[in-house]
């Protein structure tokens, strides 16, 4: 407990203060002799002592209410409240065919690509608290799987479920790009960010992925780009299944972002911690702190200790 004004209790002295240093009311007196029968039917000056008392009472407490709330108390509260960050991201995931391999380890069990993506992309976007979150995957073509919104725990949901072949079984990179760019480009927001994640190269060849990175830039739009798998085209050409790292490469320096390795799933918890360092979320922030202030009460019962002296002395007055 706190006072937003401690120096109001100085205050409360000042009826008596006001009582001995003002002069006092002179009253008119005179001598006034009344036969018995008359002077019988008047009340004593003494007559109703309690409710006198009961006067100045409500009207010492009215005083000592008041000032108690002019002093402001105050109680430190946290709140359950993150703002917003101005933060916009959306997940581009690739689920192709290829996503099926069953080449990483999670919790000591050989598991496919998109079950660690699952895992680990779910747990990073529940630590967005403050952002807006959104998901496009792309197979054969790009679908916006979640819209943009602050509700991370319903589309770290989504990634969970996500199915491998609901949008085809190719790689249009350049398609998933360019549809989580459209989902950007009109947001004012204070920071837009593309999180990239693919295990192959671009099948399509409709568009240049790279150009797509390069508008994103022109935008203010940031790219981060995931290489998942084992292995990449430049050291091994001849593997199935083999990651376009370099295309991916570019992409994020073409988008002043960054690119990521990933290789097992100990490397994509790393690259969800870095982007997180890269990015912060105002859910590492320290939590808001506010003040529930109770003044209004005790002016509310100032107030009904005011009243119920006029009304006593309205009583005595008639």
């Amino acid at each position: 407990m706190s006072f937003a004004f401690p120096w109001a209790a100085l205050l409360l002295p000042l009826p008596l203060l006001l009582f001995h240093l003002l002069p006092g009311r002179r009253v008119a007196t005179g001598a006034l002799s009344l036969p018995p029968a008359i002077a019988e039917t008047f009340r004593p000056v003494d007559a109703a002592p309690v409710r006198r008392h009961a006067f100045m009472t409500a009207l010492v407490l009215a005083w000592i209410l008041l000032v108690a709330a002019l002093t402001g108390p105050r109680m430190e509260r946290t709140l359950d409240v993150v703002p917003a960050s101005g933060r916009d991201i959306v997940l581009a995931l690739d689920l192709s065919g290829s996503m099926e391999r069953e080449d990483f380890v999670l919790d000591g069990t050989q598991v496919s690509r998109l079950a660690a993506v699952q895992r680990t992309g779910a747990r990073f976007v529940r630590g967005r608290t403050g952002d807006r979150v959104g998901l496009v995957v792309f197979g054969d073509r790009a679908y916006v799987a979640a819209a943009l919104t602050h509700d991370v725990s319903a589309v770290a949901q989504v990634i969970e479920t996500a199915q491998i072949g609901v949008s085809g079984k190719a790689t249009a990179i350049a398609d998933g790009l360019g549809l989580a760019l459209r989902r950007l480009r009109a947001r004012e927001s204070e920071s837009r960010v593309i999180v990239l994640l693919s295990d192959g190269q671009d099948t399509t060849g409709t568009v240049d992925p790279v150009a797509a990175a390069v508008t994103a830039e022109t935008l203010g739009v940031r790219i981060y780009t995931i290489a998942l798998g084992p292995a990449d085209l430049e050291t091994a050409p001849a593997a199935r299944d083999a990651v376009d790292s370099d295309t991916l490469r570019r992409i994020a320096e073409a988008a002043q972002g960054q690119t990521f390795r990933v290789r097992t799933t100990e490397d994509l918890v790393a690259v969800t911690e870095a982007i997180d360092r890269l990015e912060p979320s105002l859910a590492d922030a320290p939590p808001i702190r506010g003040w529930q202030t109770y003044w209004p009460w005790l002016a509310g019962a100032a107030l009904a200790m005011l009243a119920t002296a006029l009304g006593l002395q309205a009583r005595e007055a008639a």
